[in-house]
């Protein structure tokens, strides 16, 4: 039975992925978190490869707290960066397929139309900056690779949704940005893009995400109406929502790798959300 590492395998992507190989027979997965696998220190993650022998390694592990990067350099650098660097090295190695997640935080949001595979990135703050970073050395280290970007991810974990539905409890309104456009990403769907990949042998830079766009306003205010919630949502701008990293204004990301080379087209963000919502946000 092969076997497939997962790295950050308690986030939200991670929890997704586990579920959709609970029964495959084909694969034994080895699932790890901080408490298990260094992946900043390459001795660490060299020696439980090659311990394990994997054939796929799919790195969910990132510093994702995007204000919190801004401050911490270093760190965002070693984990986004760094961490992808070594585990390629040891996919190498092992002669295993290297899958790693990016964001559509490594472009900087001001084009008007989606982004594409071959567009030229510019993030705009740190975590985009060190996940692009992290692209490169996948690019370098791995031979055998697949470097997915997606976006606005939420799936069995801590995310925008569930924030969103815990303030409508306590709260007579809340107020969303609607100046920022992107494309709600199920972890169930992206989780399916990855399995798909890692039977091929169609290596390279792939786009992720569910298919259509919106704003965080409209998103909102769909999965309320999933929901039953019945505040208003009031639409604001990035201006009167101030952080300390700076957003992309438009960062949908185009599947266009994934529909040229494999005809796959991802299920909408409307349809996905629905299921997600259904199911009880899991």
């Amino acid at each position: 039975m092969k076997k497939l590492l997962v790295t950050g395998a308690n986030g939200q992507l991670g929890r997704a992925i586990q579920r959709k190989y609970e029964s495959d027979n084909r694969y034994e997965l080895v699932c790890t978190d901080v408490a298990e696998l260094d992946i900043t220190s390459v001795d660490a993650v060299v020696r439980l490869v090659d311990e394990i022998k994997p054939s796929v390694i799919i790195n969910c592990a990132a510093h994702t707290n995007v204000n919190q990067c801004e401050s911490d350099w270093d760190n965002a650098y070693k984990i986004n960066a760094i961490g992808p660097r070594n585990l390629s090295i040891a996919a190498t190695r092992a002669k295993a397929k290297m899958v790693h997640i990016s964001t559509d935080y490594v472009f900087d949001g001001t084009a008007v139309k989606p982004y594409t595979e071959f567009d030229e990135t510019n993030p705009c703050g740190a975590y985009g900056k060190t996940k692009l970073e992290g692209e490169k050395f996948v690019r370098q280290f791995a031979k055998e690779f697949f470097i997915v970007r997606t976006a606005w991810l939420y799936g069995d974990g801590n995310n925008f949704v569930k924030t969103m539905l815990r303030l409508a409890e306590t709260n007579k309104e809340v107020r969303v940005v609607r100046d920022q456009i992107g494309s709600p990403t199920s972890t169930k769907v992206l989780a399916d893009i990855l399995a798909r990949l890692i039977e091929t042998d169609n290596y390279g830079v792939f786009h992720g995400t569910c298919e259509g766009f919106c704003s965080w306003a409209d998103f909102t205010e769909e999965f309320f109406r999933l929901s039953g919630v019945t505040i208003p949502v009031r639409h604001i701008t990035t201006d009167e929502y101030p952080t300390p990293a700076k957003r992309p204004a438009y960062s949908v990301l185009e599947n266009y790798m994934l529909k040229l080379t494999m005809g796959y087209v991802a299920e909408d963000w409307q349809s996905a959300i629905r299921e997600y919502i259904a199911n009880g946000l899991k």
